[in-house]
């Protein structure tokens, strides 16, 4: 049986993170041309990425309180690095930010997989659940990437990090305990800059260069893959 370590979990969310990036790059291919319909399927996934996934296993498993309190410091954290580094109409900061988002979004979560990982009785779980939880990030960056036609390098470089930064903090966890509550405010806190990013960066910003129909169409076709995904993964 194969023994698990940081550096193992690690490869696994590479390989599950680049599965995604995959299925992103083979739905691009039925919108080529359409950057703004990436976008607003992108945006589509994100939100239902949230409302199917990502805020109820948040609240399952954590403080309603921590979560309010860190989806309103991501709120301000995102005001304030708008008003000072993306004052123009430049798109560029939707990618930045969701990065950023995603990359906050792993250290509660790898915090608890160090804590568990002693524990050999749930290890196929915890490797399961890697493979397949961040199979949707995967497409989303993949999908938000391919939008604005940025380097495959570049995202290449974007899933060695968030692997990297996912080993790091299991490797944390395995030697140090986070508080429910903290855990609890950097979930709300990735919660809340996913959610403002997904609206603001790749809906509300493509929403009137598109037909009312295709922006529909887009939508819907995001947030049913977020369904899919759902059931899937």
């Amino acid at each position: 049986m194969l023994k698990l370590d940081a550096f193992i979990l690690g490869e696994f969310l590479f390989l599950s993170v680049s599965a995604g990036g995959g299925i992103a790059w083979i739905v691009s291919k039925i919108f080529h041309g359409s950057s703004e319909g990436l976008a607003l399927l992108c945006g589509g996934f994100l939100v239902g990425l949230l409302t199917l996934d990502i805020i109820p296993s948040a609240l399952k498993m954590n403080q309603l309180s921590g979560i309010v309190l860190g989806v309103l410091i991501g709120y301000i954290f995102l005001a304030v690095v708008n008003n000072l580094f993306f004052t123009s109409k430049s798109r560029k900061p939707s990618i930045s930010l969701l990065i950023l988002a995603l990359f906050i979004h792993t250290i509660p979560i790898s915090l608890s997989i160090g804590n568990l990982l002693g524990n050999s009785t749930i290890a196929v779980s915890i490797t399961t659940s890697t493979i397949l939880h961040h199979v949707p990030e995967g497409f989303a960056l993949t999908s938000a990437f391919l939008s604005q036609g940025k380097k495959i390098m570049m995202l290449f470089v974007c899933f060695i990090s968030l692997s990297v930064c996912f080993s790091t903090f299991i490797w944390i966890g395995l030697h140090a305990n986070l508080t429910i509550r903290a855990q609890s405010v950097l979930l709300g806190t990735s919660i809340g800059m996913i959610a403002i990013t997904s609206v603001k960066e790749f809906i509300l910003n493509n929403i009137r260069v598109v037909p009312t129909s295709l922006l529909v169409i887009f939508l819907m076709i995001g947030f049913l893959l977020s369904v899919i995904f759902h059931m899937v993964f």
